[in-house]
């Protein structure tokens, strides 16, 4: 059986969710508009906010972990748009904006750094990404933001790097993704680390050839322009176990983040 990869849409005219109606326009840096009928806020990271009109109120939206967060490079707050009018959204970076609806009861894991915003009806959360060879030579990050239905289908307006696609994977299913390409995975999708190593034949030379691997059943998210953030978070983390040790918190601190680093594949 062939996995069915489509194009995601790169416009949208009149898209709806709960409480908001929503469009996407742009090429090349592109912009998701949203018009709130003031019935259910959105949330979003503080940082991508385009433009709104005056009588949309802007809040903070604290989120547990914070000492995780910014060991992980990521924001240690969200804020959240309240109210009945426009506000807009766009990254700063060439790419795709799409919209991702997210069933009730079910919940979606989403790479870090390509969340754009999201209807306040999605309950919001991050985890680890589990196994230290997942994190530090899979090349996608510490952490993936969780996204969970509880009342109702939520919308979730997502970046990509490139064009997005996504597969759809049968039971059993596999597909092997280039580290820095996947988007999302519905939490069925099963996720683990292939590395494949490579030989030259010049003087015993060689290398390591790396994929995600994806199980379905579930949906995939794929971009087409890659994105690795690893290498700084790698480092971040790196340097909060020698502060901690340095500081007389070795056995604990470093204990403690390492001891979750080694945890098992998800």
């Amino acid at each position: 059986m062939t996995a069915q990869v489509s194009l995601l849409p790169s416009h949208v005219t009149q898209g709806q969710g709960p409480g908001v109606a929503y469009r996407i326009e742009g090429q090349i840096v592109p912009v998701l508009h949203l018009a709130m009928n003031g019935q259910v806020p959105v949330y979003f990271e503080h940082h991508v906010v385009l433009w709104k009109q005056p009588q949309v109120d802007i809040q903070i939206m604290p989120l547990k972990g914070a000492f995780k967060r910014v060991i992980g490079g990521m924001p240690i707050f969200m804020t959240q748009a309240v109210g009945f009018g426009e506000i807009a959204f766009s990254r700063d970076s060439a790419g795709q904006v799409f919209p991702l609806t997210v069933p009730h009861g079910s919940a979606i894991l989403v790479r870090e750094h390509q969340f754009l915003a999201a209807t306040a009806n999605l309950a919001y959360n991050f985890e680890r990404v589990r196994g230290i060879g997942s994190m530090l030579f899979g090349s996608q990050g510490f952490w993936q933001d969780r996204f969970e239905a509880h009342q109702g289908d939520g919308v979730l307006w997502l970046h990509a790097h490139g064009n997005a696609f996504e597969v759809v994977l049968q039971p059993g299913e596999v597909i092997d993704v280039e580290p820095g390409s996947w988007i999302y995975r519905d939490m069925s999708v099963q996720y683990s680390q292939q590395v494949f190593g490579l030989k030259t034949g010049i003087l015993g030379g060689g290398g390591n050839l790396v994929f995600n691997r994806f199980t379905g059943p579930g949906r995939v998210g794929l971009q087409s322009g890659y994105f690795h953030p690893g290498g700084a978070e790698v480092g971040a983390a790196a340097g909060a176990v020698a502060g901690g040790a340095r500081a007389g918190l070795g056995g604990a601190v470093a204990g403690g983040i390492l001891g979750g680093l080694l945890g098992g594949g998800s």
